[in-house]
C-alpha cells in the first residue's frame, strides 16, 4: 500500500466512516479493489501519477466497466487529495457510499 492508501485505511477501518465496513485489497474477478464497502457495493480506488498515462487510463476504463457490470460503483480519489486533506476525502467517500 502507498502512504496515501495507508492514511486512508486508517480513517476507513473499524467502521470509522459513518459506521460503514470497508475491506482493503479485495479480489473481484481478475482485479483487486483498493477498498470495498460490500454492503453498499462501493469501491474506492486510490490513484497516483501512473493513472494519468493513456495506457493506464484505458486499462482503468475497462476495469471500471467490468466492475460496474457486476453492480459496483467506483469512486476514484487522487493520492494528492488524500495527502492534502484526508478529512475532505472522507466526507466525499461518505457522500458517495451513502447515496
Amino acid at each position: 500500500m502507498t502512504p496515501e492508501e495507508l492514511l486512508l485505511w486508517h480513517v476507513l477501518r473499524d467502521r470509522r466512516c459513518h459506521g460503514l465496513k470497508f475491506k482493503r485489497q479485495v479480489n473481484i474477478g481478475p482485479f483487486i479493489a483498493d477498498f470495498l464497502c460490500a454492503e453498499r457495493s462501493a469501491i474506492i480506488e486510490v490513484d497516483g501519477g501512473v493513472h494519468r498515462t493513456r495506457d493506464q487510463r484505458e486499462h482503468d476504463a475497462g476495469r471500471d466497466v467490468y466492475l460496474m457490470e457486476r453492480g459496483y460503483r467506483i469512486l476514484r480519489i487522487w493520492n494528492d487529495d488524500i495527502a492534502r486533506d484526508v478529512s475532505a476525502v472522507l466526507d466525499r467517500i461518505a457522500r458517495f457510499v451513502l447515496h
